[in-house]
């Protein structure tokens, strides 16, 4: 990958309702192309890879209480106190297909973040935006 994008692969936690817990690898994607999302992929012994693509802010966000409405819900682990990182960065992602409480690991999470802010600052991102192109791929779609 060039110097305008990023991604690593984690690994994560499935935490399914009966408290088990189920080892993942999560590979995150965030690119300059798209300043304000990244893109999240689980698909290790999948059938199917799944991916969300969510606010790149509301991950940031989440280290510092939970945030989010709706889909994405990102909350830190109770370790985290007066900006010190806890351990576990909690996603939860919901869907009509159902939901997913992850466990990400902070560091790393938080690694990854600090990458994209260096390729993209944040308050930065519109600058990253070919509006123009973005109107006529509406348009086209469109008719």
């Amino acid at each position: 990958m060039d110097s305008s994008t990023v991604s690593a692969e984690l690994g994560v936690w499935l935490v399914l309702p009966e408290q088990t817990i189920v080892p993942l690898v999560a590979s995150v994607f965030y690119s300059r192309e798209d300043p304000y999302t990244l893109t999240m992929v689980f698909g290790g012994g999948l059938d199917k890879p799944v991916e969300w693509i969510f606010a790149r802010d509301l991950l940031a966000m989440g280290f510092y209480g939970c945030q989010g409405l709706g889909d994405v819900t990102v909350w830190p682990s109770a370790g985290y106190k007066g900006g010190a990182l806890g351990s576990v960065l909690h996603i939860e992602l919901s869907s009509p297909a159902g939901q997913a409480h992850l466990e990400a690991p902070a560091r790393e999470i938080s690694d990854f973040l600090r990458r994209t802010y260096q390729i993209v600052p944040a308050g930065e991102e519109s600058g990253h935006i070919d509006v123009e192109a973005e109107l006529n791929d509406l348009l086209r779609q469109a008719s």
